[in-house]
């Protein structure tokens, strides 16, 4: 009987056929859908598995088009499994694209075939016959130069005068079959998808940045305590640019609510000279687009910037979305807010903690459009003040769809900001926030401590997340002083600068971390005694246990060192004693490597001998070299995989080498 139904067939196309098979390319982040991160000069890897039915031979290249529209190209080699390696680099910030091709190298198999054939005795001319057709084939898609070239040489392939030997060794080493072969081939090329890359300014992904509180830098404490200002925290900014940062971050510094103001230590009621929390943003002075009348006005803020241009500084602001109950939006705006069934505004909450002070927007209320479209005016104003940085707080109590859509306008209008989220969140959060397109992104660096969990996430960072996370390794910030900084004295703060400073090329301190401030609330609590966050801390910076030396020395060899300068490249390296942690960093054109050993135990020398991966520093495994520390400068003959280092840390946390073969 005959079939009710017929299958359906599938067609038989005339066209060429595609062999190559691409998948799996690399980067690409949820399927395409987002962009991958690169920075204007940096070498972005590219990945892909590349392969074809039979044993012919494979070529591939990695395109890409920059912002100003014109396609640029690199070859892509095998690197085993039928995965190919590649490597794009663009110049330009702004959106750009790249594509992975493939195909298969006719010419390149002849040739394999041809002279497998000769090496066994066989006769050759047929082959030599096929060469000449397969590189005339080619001819128009050649410059007229070179298209003389191709047809001189399949002349040659075909005339009897040379022998077969000669014959085939020129086509191997001619410059057009090279050329060709580097070319994709029309007749069998396969082109995956294009997939989406936003290539920003390298402020985004390096820097050194200094957490500074404007209020506190020439502030005057006792019966008449008084605000420092714009004008006197500007004395701060030479010694700063001094020490080598690049940005100057500076919490919120807007009008501050009197409504539930918090005293010393996170107190209440507040005394009548405390100055209060400056995260509880707002009061009838104004609100995120307004100064605190105690620090200046607009324009002494901008003179602040201008100051800081001089001295090669970028001024990074606080952007917290929340209120006082004295904002102003909160009267002009009450939809704005969440309000408890007794009519009264809802405060933040982490319960049991009730913060007074703050109330939280509601940025999925009904009038939502509007409240966003406010936010945008917020980061806009501030731009038109010399604002291109950002540190975002809590970005994580938002909805991300609030960023990806406030960041696709800065992208529109002002790609050239810089955002910084301080993400200290679940990890699939934590991410989203960096794929929906913060710059940067806080991480929990604060918390790695030994050497297993340093070396395991610092991988993390340069190898797992690098395609679209820029790790931003904060030693320590005006909520997070932690038991290691508590406990270990100087010479901790010593090793964390140091972590910190190499394990990213971003990095940050928040300022008295040079003096080594270290006393807690209480015992158990990360938090700081008098924190700066409810109090005026004016600090004599001259003292002498100051670390600001050591701080100068590192960010002088960050600048120095272009292996320091990028988030991939890192490689960990054995060494037989668990106090000391052994990694090194290794530039995009491999000419420039450090070597970093650093003492994780604060209280006691370390010493041990190190088992290192030369090949991943560039050298053979039986290669003699000499090792420069940057910190001291004393040099050190090692050969081989096995030297031997001691570093006490009450004399110095690290060694800091630089390689010389």
């Amino acid at each position: 009987m005959p079939h009710a139904r017929r299958a359906a067939r599938a067609e038989v196309g005339s066209g060429p056929l595609a062999r190559v098979v691409i998948e799996s390319v690399e980067p690409q982040i949820d399927c395409g859908a987002l962009p991958a991160k690169a920075l204007c000069g940096e070498l972005i890897p590219v990945r892909a598995a590349i392969y074809a039915d039979g044993h012919d031979v494979l070529a591939a290249l990695v395109r890409w088009r920059p912002p100003d529209g014109r396609w640029e190209e690199a070859p892509m080699e095998p690197i085993g499994g039928d995965r190919w390696l590649g490597a794009l680099r663009c110049r330009q910030p702004g959106a750009a694209e790249f594509q992975v091709m493939g195909w298969v190298d006719r010419i390149g198999s002849w040739l394999r075939e041809a002279a497998a054939r000769q090496r066994s005795g066989q006769p050759i001319q047929l082959e030599l016959q096929e060469g000449a057709r397969l590189v005339a084939e080619r001819v128009p898609e050649l410059a007229p130069r070179d298209g003389r070239s191709a047809r001189a040489l399949a002349t040659m392939l075909r005339a009897p005068g040379a022998s077969e030997a000669e014959r085939l060794a020129a086509a191997a080493g001619a410059a057009v079959v090279a050329r060709l072969r580097r070319s994709p081939d029309p007749a069998t090329t396969t082109a995956a998808a294009p997939l989406p890359l936003w290539v920003e300014r390298e402020r985004a992904g390096v820097g050194a940045w200094y957490e500074l509180f404007v209020r506190s830098e020439g502030a005057v404490v006792g019966p008449r305590p008084r605000s420092g200002t714009f004008a006197t925290a500007a004395r701060r900014l030479p010694a700063l640019a001094a020490m080598g940062f690049d940005v100057v971050y500076l919490p919120p510094i807007h009008p501050i609510g009197r409504t539930g103001r918090k005293g010393p230590n996170n107190t209440q009621p507040a005394g009548p000279g405390d100055p209060g929390s400056p995260w509880a943003i707002g009061a009838r002075e104004g609100g995120h687009a307004a100064v605190h009348p105690d620090l200046g006005t607009v324009a002494d803020f901008e003179a602040f910037v201008a100051s800081a241009r001089q001295l090669q500084l970028e001024v990074a602001l606080d952007l917290a979305l929340q209120c006082s109950p004295d904002h102003p939006w909160v009267t002009e705006h009450p939809e704005w807010f969440r309000w408890r069934a007794d009519g009264t505004i809802r405060h933040a909450e982490n319960p049991p903690k009730v913060y007074q002070d703050i109330v939280p927007l509601d940025f999925a209320c009904a009038d939502r459009a509007a409240l966003w479209a406010a936010v945008r005016e917020v980061v806009y104003t501030w731009i038109a003040r010399g604002v291109r940085i950002f540190r975002v707080d809590n970005p994580h109590t938002k909805p991300v769809a609030l960023w990806s859509w406030l960041i696709a306008e800065l992208r529109r209008d002002h790609p050239d900001v810089v955002l910084l989220a301080e993400a200290f969140t679940r990890p699939q959060l934590l991410w989203r926030l960096a794929k929906a397109g913060f710059s940067q992104s806080y991480t929990y660096f604060t918390w790695r401590q030994g050497r297993d969990e340093l070396a395991a996430y610092a991988l993390e960072l340069s190898e797992g997340t690098s395609d679209f996370l820029r790790p931003n390794l904060f030693a320590n910030t005006p909520d997070i002083l932690t038991a290691e900084l508590q406990q270990g004295g100087p010479a901790a703060f010593r090793a964390r600068l140091v972590l910190a400073a190499t394990l990213s090329p971003c990095y940050g301190i928040y300022s008295g971390f040079e003096l080594c401030e270290n006393h807690p609330l209480r015992a158990g609590s990360e938090e700081y005694l008098d924190s700066e966050k409810y109090q005026l801390r004016p600090r004599q910076w001259d003292q002498p246990q100051s670390l600001a030396p050591l701080i100068t020395a590192v960010n002088d060899i960050r600048r120095r060192h272009p292996a320091l300068q990028r988030l991939r490249g890192l490689a960990v390296h054995r060494v037989d004693t668990p106090g000391l942690l052994c990694y090194s960093r290794r530039s995009d054109d491999g000419r420039d490597t450090v070597l970093l050993i650093v003492n994780l135990d604060h209280r006691r020398p370390q010493e041990g001998t190190t088992d290192l991966d030369l090949p991943k520093l560039g050298l053979a495994w039986d290669a003699a070299f000499t090792v420069r520390d940057e910190l001291t400068g004393a040099v050190y003959p090692w050969q081989g995989p096995r030297n031997y280092v001691r570093l006490d840390p009450q004399q110095q946390p690290a060694h800091i080498f630089a390689i010389r073969p």
